[in-house]
């Protein structure tokens, strides 16, 4: 037995990089399916399925529905209200790169939109497996570093949206991309790549921040890092274009609808049920979703506290040995993907999956070369996923932890 484990082993080791990537991913999503399958036969009846579905069913809940209305019929002109004359949940929250391939997939095969979408974010989840590899061999130099960091990327906690009808997969790739592009200096093929992420989850002006300070950086930089002019004009001008297109799809959805605010007003109606209707104060949500979360306790700001030490303690994490391994580019990356997060989201059951973008931390924590580390963060990546899934997927009632 144990010859045989040696000699798989070694097999394994003398495959080339990207099949050893695959493995790794089919790997996971084997891991992946099995707990979706457990958890699909207990399910009982919900807003989107009866009870006990099938995999591809139970795989495109939650906002795959919303997909689906957006392949299926585009978009409304005129936005729903609720009874108090607010703008209620509707399809212009969602970006039409994901919906509108997965609806051309399904013309060329004649698949359905369940099987469709999860085969979408299959094949882009392993896309996006082996660019990050070829980033990660990059910045930390290390082999075996760089596949144990795929292999965390693979099982991470919210890792099923590699399987789910969701467009994260899709946006994943086509970040992990975009940072590969970067850390080489190839900035001319970031123009097609943002014009195409933008449209598919909101990332335009966080992009736009992270090339904005890499220009900074290396203007600072120039005598050890050769930054002439026309590089340090091109990749302004592509932060330029990347705001632009941070704005490009509330712009569209204020022309379609004759509301100028539509976009926002939209994505401000999922967090009514907190808060009510409010107005989009920049780093206000995170204050308000802390107070709500966590109420004021004899006049001392308990959640404002506790938002203020997260701050602090992420700042201290990006000075740390490990995370300085993965080069101020990534840094800068995740730095400016924090500062979006803060200045626009609400903290909620949500906040989990939007805190996939900082994928590249994965590589500082993949540094160790203990055995039972590694074996440790594998298991301890399984149970957070399970508990995410269980949390935030399965579907309790009148379920207020959407994924």
């Amino acid at each position: 037995m144990i010859t045989r484990r040696r000699a798989a082993l070694v097999r394994y080791r003398l495959l080339p990089w990207w099949a050893r990537v695959t493995l790794i991913y089919l790997a996971a999503r084997v891991v992946t399916t099995v707990i979706l399958l457990i958890m699909a036969a207990n399910q009982g009846a919900n807003p989107w399925t009866a009870a006990h579905p099938g995999y591809f069913d139970f795989a495109t809940i939650w906002d795959g529905n919303w997909y689906h209305i957006v392949a299926a019929v585009g978009y409304p002109s005129q936005l729903p209200l609720t009874a108090s004359g607010h703008v209620s949940e509707n399809a212009w929250a969602f970006m039409p790169a994901y919906p509108f391939l997965v609806r051309g997939v399904m013309v060329l095969t004649a698949l359905s939109w369940p099987v469709a979408s999860v085969a979408v974010s299959f094949v882009f989840g392993l896309g996006a497996a082996l660019v990050f590899y070829r980033l990660m061999k990059r910045v930390l130099g290390d082999g075996s570093a760089a596949m144990f960091a795929v292999v965390l990327f693979s099982v991470a906690p919210v890792s099923a949206l590699f399987q789910l009808s969701y467009a994260e997969s899709m946006y994943t790739f086509l970040l992990v991309l975009g940072l590969y592009l970067v850390v080489c200096r190839r900035y001319g093929w970031l123009i097609p790549l943002i014009a195409v992420m933008a449209l598919t989850r909101p990332s335009g002006l966080a992009f736009a921040l992270f090339l904005g300070l890499h220009v900074i950086v290396r203007f600072v930089t120039r005598s050890r890092d050769h930054f002439p002019w026309r590089k340090r004009i091109e990749v302004s001008l592509i932060a330029l274009f990347s705001a632009i297109m941070g704005l490009f799809w509330p712009a569209i959805a204020g022309l379609v609808t004759g509301d100028p605010t539509a976009y926002t007003d939209t994505e401000l109606a999922w967090r009514s049920v907190y808060i009510g209707y409010q107005e989009l104060v920049p780093f206000a949500p995170w204050l308000q979703g802390a107070n709500w979360w966590l109420p004021p306790a004899h006049g001392f700001p308990v959640g404002s506290v506790v938002v203020l030490l997260l701050v602090a303690a992420f700042a201290l994490t990006m000075f740390t040995p490990p995370v300085r391994r993965l080069g101020t580019d990534l840094r800068l990356w995740v730095a400016s993907y924090a500062v979006y997060l803060l200045a626009v989201f609400f903290p909620q059951s949500s906040t989990f999956r939007l805190l996939m973008p900082m994928f590249p931390l994965l590589g500082a924590v993949a540094l160790p070369r203990s055995r039972a580390y590694r074996i440790s963060m594998v298991v301890l990546s399984i149970a957070l996923q399970i508990g995410w899934l269980l949390i935030c997927w399965g579907v309790d009632g009148a379920d207020w932890t959407p994924p």
